[in-house]
């Protein structure tokens, strides 16, 4: 094959085989330029003889007299809908669905909704005493009406069942467990749903009312809080109940009322059982089920008067004044904020009216009566102070919400004259905008040192204003000031947990602020107060280092804070310790925009991933650790043109980070990129101390590659350094790395894994394979060893190599092994390596070095033609025939068809493509086509015979 192998002229060939340029001439059109549409109007007549405009984009539709007088309203369609009852519901819900949007709209999504404070209260107030709740049992009064009694009558009637609360009627459920009394309320929940739906609406109001007395007893004083929003859910449901219904009675042929209605559009009917429901409840003689049941059907005012909400909402107001328990009465207040937001949004005056007429009554929660509920209940006064929390942050966010600077001024001028007002000073500063709070910072730390400390903590408060200070800038000039005042009290904490809650949120406000040794000042001080006794095991202490990196993300400044790797040292439990360093190295990626050669950052770095390394037990997070690190050492550090020190810090995070893979893989290619840098700066020509560093490159190199467990990770490594070093002219360190590939080859498994599953490696190995034949072309042979070494002892570990059965991957390598060595036969081979001398220039066509590759060419060939006869059976003749045009094609590339043994071989693999009928008719004639082109070329008309000979088959 080879003594006939076809002279190769690679710089022709390129030039015969290059694209011909043609230049277009394109005139204005341009793929990128903007098409400009012309508005074109035509007339065009219509079936009648007249005309009529038509255009591309009209600006406006025609009018439908018809539809216009409708309404757009089918009549037809109207009717058949008014008798499908389905439809005329599916309509007022669609209606009520959109007026209740409406409706909520009028507050902005910016405003947090009862529903999200709903969880957190049932979480946090809970108790372990028994509870006791009575339950109605029903009364058939309410289940039947006489048809033909007077109207009055039967208000009377009504009104008479109001009162039928006595023995018999009611059954009193003691010693519950929490989990209990939940139940029955949404038991009652559920009764009030089922009386409704049976038209049973006495009883209905008998179940609000019942719930709503619930809301007197405070002997279960911690869990006060959660059965207020238990029974306020039940009166919830019971307004929209009542509204839902009026709102029922005023669609009129089932067209329904719009979503701005005014009374003066609501029919007599809906009017009179709106009245009937106020009626019924002003006709409660207890004040607290009285006001909640008002309350819950507030928004029903809207069908009797415009004025009427606005007019009930003081009255409401001033009926609260008659609850003598201040935990009772603030919670009511609570409630006729939720639903004044709910209703009328805009009539603020009367919520703030509300809370001050709560700021008048205040002083009721120091005074006596109230400590002796607590003294009975054993309940201290700071446990009891924070179940006012949930209501009065409620209020004031209502009352506060897109309120003006000027409504926080009064609100503080009258806290001022306030004792004890430690609570209502946090929920002001929870509820107003943060911008507010922090313009008068001063003000509120010197309304926070008068309080009294025994009822409200002030590291609380000062926890409030720093949360306020984190999203607002105070003024300038106070802000070193605010931060003293602040940690003095800060400092003094005992508690570990008391003390980090508070501390993190000033940590940011240091970091935002001020220079680095504040931010080591607050940072010393934290370590100082959560050391002793290991607090720190206990202290969720992350939120500190994500706020600190967040605002320090220069980490030349960062990493020379003094206490701030200290303080990494006091994340101890794995899991934390990987997940803080995660962070910082994300910080560190994301801002570090330029290669740095900072001793400081790169100890520190080193440092935070050696912590990582020595963290990681999981195979997953080992993934994850080392994608972090990696990506860290790739991408930032660099010492200019001090190599040998950049390879010194490779060196170093090699021994470090020993356990993680892809962290070597990286290490292996950063070293390697190392050594070609050199050769780019001495431009090839190495002097000798350049040599000796690419050489200990090398050395890098070949040492770490073993301690990969990955096959295929090391055979590539091997022959990439192996590249690497033959550019460097390190000519026996480049063998030495081919050898090693060589020799790892047999070690190759039949199955792999790849991303979690086991695939087959031949297609891998023979990818490698085709890889190293290019390289193998460049490589001089050594003296010492025989010719093309390399390659035979390459084609000897391919022989021993066990192939699975069904594969032909073999002789796909064989065949390429030719193309290696028909290259190898020219005078000049088609690539070099600068300042390398291959064997076309050692051996400069040397008849002895052609005949050594002859005869390895003849015993490749023989290897093909061994297998193409073993594919003879009838379950593979379809492979047969793949690869007897492959190799076809191969002697067609390479070969030189004038010899006429090689032109028979080439024959007759032709004719073995398609034998049994398995060729491809579509590639044959392809091939055939090209061959005929081919022969038209200069000296080669030996393909005209070729072509000749070579018979196309039809697969019948």
């Amino acid at each position: 094959f080879l003594r006939h192998a076809r002279s190769r002229n690679y710089v022709s060939e390129s030039e015969v085989c290059r694209l011909e340029s043609i230049p277009l001439d394109f005139g204005d059109y341009h793929p990128l330029k903007p098409i400009t549409v012309t508005e074109s109007k035509t007339k065009k007549m219509n079936r009648k003889g007249s005309t009529s405009s038509t255009s591309s984009s009209s600006s406006s539709s025609m009018l439908d007299p018809l539809s216009s007088v409708l309404d757009g309203t089918d009549p037809l369609s109207l009717f058949a809908a008014a008798a499908d009852p389905v439809t005329t519901t599916a309509t007022m819900d669609s209606t009520r669905k959109k007026r209740d949007k409406d409706d909520s709209s009028a507050v902005g999504s910016d405003f947090e909704p009862w529903s999200s404070k709903r969880g957190e209260i049932l979480a946090r107030y809970t108790t372990t005493e028994k509870l006791s709740i009575n339950l109605y049992m029903g009364s058939e009064k309410g289940k039947a009406t006489t048809t033909g009694s007077a109207v009055s009558e039967k208000v009377r009637t009504r009104l008479e069942e109001l009162d039928d609360l006595e023995e018999g009627s009611q059954k009193e459920l003691l010693n519950l467990t929490q989990q209990d009394y939940m139940n029955r309320i949404e038991e009652l929940n559920q009764s009030l749903k089922d009386a409704w739906s049976s038209d049973q609406k006495v009883k209905a109001l008998k179940i609000v009312i019942q719930c709503s007395k619930l809301l007197s007893d405070t002997t279960v004083i911690q869990f006060y809080p959660s059965k207020f929003v238990l029974i306020t859910d039940i009166l919830d449901t019971f307004g929209k109940l009542v509204y839902e219904r009026i709102l029922s009675m005023c669609v009129d042929s089932r067209v329904s009322l719009p979503d701005n209605f005014s009374p003066e559009s609501v029919n007599d009917t809906a009017k009179e059982t709106c009245l009937n429901w106020f009626f019924k409840i002003a006709s409660i003689r207890e004040l607290i089920p009285r006001f909640y049941v008002e309350a819950a059907i507030l928004k029903c005012n809207k069908f009797l008067s415009k004025m009427g909400i606005s007019e009930c909402l003081p009255r409401l107001t001033s009926m609260i004044r008659g609850i003598g328990d201040p935990l009772v009465a603030v919670y009511a207040r609570a409630y006729l904020c939720r639903v004044g937001m709910e209703v009328a949004p805009q009539l603020k005056e009367s919520l703030n009216e509300n809370f001050f007429d709560f700021l008048l009554t205040f002083k009721q929660i120091h005074g006596d009566t109230v400590q002796n509920q607590l003294v009975v209940q054993c309940v201290e006064i700071p446990l009891y102070l924070t179940l006012y929390s949930p209501a009065i942050d409620w209020i004031l966010q209502c009352i506060a919400y897109r309120a003006p600077e000027v409504l926080l001024t009064e609100v503080m001028e009258r806290c001022k004259n306030l004792g004890n007002n430690a609570l209502l000073l946090n929920s002001i500063m929870s509820a107003f905008r943060a911008e507010f709070i922090a313009a008068r910072s001063m003000d509120f730390i010197g309304m926070i040192k008068e309080c009294d400390e025994s009822g409200f903590p002030k590291h609380l408060l000062f926890r409030s204003l720093g949360l306020n200070l984190a999203l607002a800038d105070p003024p300038e000039n106070d802000r070193l000031q605010i931060l003293n005042e602040a940690w003095k009290v800060i400092t003094k904490l005992k508690n570990p947990q008391d003390y980090i809650n508070c501390a993190e949120v000033w940590v940011e406000y240091t970091c935002r602020h001020f220079t680095k040794r504040e931010v080591n000042t607050v940072l010393a001080d934290v370590i100082k107060h959560m050391t002793p006794d290991r607090a720190f095991e206990d202290a969720y202490l992350q939120s500190i280092i994500q706020k600190v990196i967040t605002y320090i993300y220069d980490f030349s400044l960062l990493f020379s804070v003094e206490k701030f790797l200290p303080f990494l040292d006091m994340f101890q439990k794995e899991s934390v310790r990987v997940e803080v360093c995660k962070c910082i190295m994300e910080s560190f990626i994301k801002h570090q925009q330029e290669s740095t050669k900072d001793p400081v950052i790169l100890n520190a770095l080193l440092h935070i991933c050696k912590t990582m390394h020595d963290s990681v037990n999981f195979t997953f997070l080992r993934l994850f650790v080392s994608w972090w690190i990696k990506t860290g050492i790739q991408l930032v550090v660099s010492f200019g043109r001090d190599f040998e020190q950049q390879l010194s810090f490779y060196v170093e995070a090699r021994s470090m980070f020993c356990n993680l893979e892809p962290v070597l893989v990286q290490l292996i290619h950063s070293v390697n990129q190392l050594a070609m840098e050199t050769r780019k700066v001495m431009k090839g020509n190495h002097s000798r101390k350049t040599a000796a560093f690419v050489r200990a490159c090398v050395a890098f190199c070949f040492i770490t590659i073993p301690s990969l467990s990955g096959i295929f990770t090391r055979l590539n490594l091997y022959l990439h350094s192996g590249q690497v070093a033959l550019a460097n002219q390190c000519l026996s360190q480049a063998d030495a790395f081919f050898k090693a590939a060589v020799s790892l080859v047999p070690e190759v498994p039949k199955m792999i894994n790849v991303d979690g599953k086991m695939r087959p490696s031949d297609a891998f190995l023979l990818e490698f394979l085709c890889n190293f034949f290019s390289t193998l072309l460049v490589v001089p042979d050594h003296p010492e060893q025989g010719v093309l070494f390399l390659v035979r002892g390459l084609l000897n570990v391919i022989q021993d190599y066990t192939w699975e059965d069904n594969s032909d991957d073999k002789v796909r390598i064989y065949t390429n092994v030719l193309h290696l060595l028909s290259a190898m036969t020219q005078e000049v081979y088609i690539y070099h390596v600068d300042k390398v001398d291959s064997n076309d220039t050692l051996y400069g066509g040397d008849s002895k070095f052609l005949a050594e590759i002859n005869k390895l060419c003849e015993t490749v060939i023989a290897q093909i033609l061994d297998h193409l006869k073993t594919l003879g059976k009838e379950e593979t003749l379809k492979r047969q025939s793949q690869l007897a045009l492959y190799f076809f094609n191969t002697i067609l590339a390479h070969g030189d068809l004038r010899n006429n043994k090689l032109n028979q071989l080439s024959v007759n693999l032709w004719n073995l493509a398609q034998k049994h009928g398995f060729a491809d008719t579509s590639t044959m004639v392809t091939t055939l086509e090209y061959i005929k082109k081919r022969s038209k070329q200069p000296e080669m008309s030996h393909f005209t015979d070729l072509a000749l000979r070579l018979p196309l088959q039809s697969r019948t």
